[in-house]
């Protein structure tokens, strides 16, 4: 320690000569002292004041320079040293730096400024501010043949890709076609994987994902795949998962999905279908997740149904219906589900059998499955009678979703039962499916669901509790009465904050209801006198009377002006 505080002296003075056999000798005491121990070296430096100094010493002309940047690096392995390596003023010159043609200097300089700016966002932020992405991408190009430099840059592209700021500049540049050339170069598996590392956060960004496309990397991950496929050691399994789920990166999207469907008879899609009947559960996985992400617009979809996705996907599911892979099955769901959408392919699966092998997973215990199947036949029976009719009296499935709707552990879970629920009795405007959800104790979750922050299922549930009123209100309504409808429409007439569809199917309920004697009166009682239609008010006096009764005759329709489905009824006095 004596030997080093003189050399931080002669470093102080020397630095003012710059007499650079002098400072040759000085700088290398320091590295053989940091090398022996580099925390007390450390601090003996910080408590000296050398670090001002050193910023005096990264000039581009200097013989030294490289070394000045490697003791850099080193104090800025300490944590305790980056503040104050940053508050000596060393970032901005550091960053001048990586324009040198040096490649030692180039190297010692990125190791630097990583050491500093390691796992600070914030001095992340700085570098990117000052422009330090298209410099390393231009250094990635020009020196692609020197490993450490390349690692370098890997490693600095791997920190900065993680800040959502440094995507728009990553796009601005040729990184995309770059790291699909090193890639292409690669064949040692801790290279790839490195490349892989920097690959997975850039293709968050739409832009690169497009750009990556473009530059050959789908390709490259095709051919990983074949080589990987059936070899059982750790590193080629590792490998082929990575590049399987980068390739499903990729496909979300819009641009570089359908740049790589080509109609449905691309290359890549072609492959992509192959691994859906593939005994590997990681190919089955990432086949079953790439349908989902090519089914996102109609024009997808309706081609897939056409030439035999469907049945793929189902004998993919009757694979793993006992002891299966639960994100296998959530995938083939999630693609089911997406496939469902176009009102054209409705049939084409309802007639596929399809309820039918979702139906398999109903007793499920795992809630991303219990999701997909319930958002898939929710899809299905969308505007399909029959089969709502069908489904709507399956009474184990009717029990499972009223079981399913009490699940507060899993919102997705509940809102997704509470709307099946609800488009069974919309659907199908059947009795027999009304009377299923009665017995099996689903009214009070149609009334709980009329409360939901969403518009849309509040609106979903006045609909169907309005059909529950005009074609079976004798068997619901003691349910509708302990449920507390009643109190429950009163509130949201008197809300300010209801949309206009919420008061307008809340007033339609009304009307429904009091066709009820239980609930007439109640009804009436609550109803604010501002929401009462003057033909009503005419017919106020004999509301009690039992020989007064109601015809209703319920028709929906989606409304262009909300997009949700409304309800609308017309009453007569008979």
């Amino acid at each position: 320690m004596d030997n080093l505080s003189d050399t931080l002296k002669k470093l102080k003075i020397t630095a003012v000569d710059r007499t650079e056999d002098s400072l040759e000798g000085c700088l290398d005491c320091l590295l053989q002292a940091l090398a022996q121990n580099n925390m007390e070296t450390s601090e003996k430096m910080q408590g000296s004041g050398i670090l001002q100094v050193f910023a005096s010493l990264l000039t581009p002309q200097s013989s030294c320079t490289a070394k000045v940047a490697n003791i850099i690096a080193e104090v800025a392995k300490n944590e305790f040293m980056r503040i104050p390596c940053v508050d000596a003023g060393l970032i901005s010159p550091l960053v001048q730096l990586l324009n040198s043609k040096d490649q030692e200097v180039l190297l010692q300089t990125g190791r630097a400024l990583g050491n500093i700016c390691y796992d600070s966002h914030s001095l992340q932020a700085q570098l990117i501010n000052m422009g330090v992405i298209p410099t390393l991408v231009k250094l990635l190009g020009i020196h692609c043949h020197n490993a450490a430099l390349t690692e370098m840059c890997l490693v600095a592209f791997g920190n900065l890709a993680e800040l959502e700021s440094s995507k728009e500049q990553f796009a601005s540049t040729n990184i995309a076609e770059e790291l699909v050339k090193l890639f292409k170069k690669q064949i040692e598996h801790d290279k790839r994987e490195m490349i892989f590392e920097v690959l997975a956060p850039l293709a968050e960004n739409d832009a690169i994902k497009l750009q990556l496309v473009e530059a050959g990397l789908v390709e490259c991950l095709l051919e990983i795949v074949q080589q990987k496929v059936d070899s059982d050691k750790e590193d080629d399994i590792a490998e082929l998962k990575t590049a399987s789920d980068l390739m499903v990166l990729l496909l979300l999207g819009d641009e570089s999905m359908q740049k790589l469907f080509e109609g449905g008879k691309g290359n890549v899609f072609q492959r992509v279908l192959s691994w859906i009947p593939s005994n590997n559960h990681q190919l089955q996985l990432a086949g079953a997740l790439a349908i989902a992400n090519f089914a996102r617009n109609d024009g997808n979809c309706i081609h897939m149904v056409d030439n035999g996705i469907v049945e793929k996907l189902m004998d993919l599911l009757d694979r793993h219906v006992e002891d299966g892979n639960v994100t296998v099955q959530h995938a083939a769901l999630s693609a089911l589900r997406n496939l469902a959408i176009p009102v054209v392919n409705k049939a084409k699966m309802l007639s596929a059998g399809v309820t039918e092998t979702v139906l398999k997973f109903l007793k499920s215990e795992m809630p991303p499955v219990q999701f997909k199947l319930l958002g898939t036949l929710r899809m299905l029976i969308d505007a399909q009678a029959e089969a709502a009719e069908q489904l709507g009296r399956n009474v184990k499935l009717v029990e499972r979703l009223v079981e399913w709707c009490e699940a507060k552990d899993h919102a997705g879970v509940m809102g997704e039962s509470n709307r099946l629920l609800s488009a069974l009795i919309r659907h199908s405007k059947s009795k027999d499916v009304i009377k299923a959800i009665v017995q099996s104790g689903g009214i009070k979750h149609l009334v709980t669901m009329a409360t939901s922050e969403h518009v849309i299922m509040q609106n979903e549930a006045l609909v169907a509790l309005a059909l529950i009123a005009a074609l079976e209100l004798g068997t619901a309504e003691k349910d509708l009465e302990s449920a507390k409808l009643v109190q429950i429409l009163h509130r949201l007439l008197a809300d300010e904050r209801s949309a206009p569809e919420i008061k307008y199917n809340s007033m339609v309920l009304i009307c429904a209801l009091m066709g009820s004697v239980v609930l007439g009166i109640e009804t009436w009682n609550a109803l604010p006198l501002s929401y009462i239609p003057s033909k009503l008010l005419r017919l106020a006096p004999n509301l009690p009377s039992s020989c007064l009764s109601w015809n209703y005759r319920i028709s929906t329709q989606g409304s262009a002006g909300f997009g949700l489905s409304r309800c609308c009824i017309q009453t007569s006095q008979s």
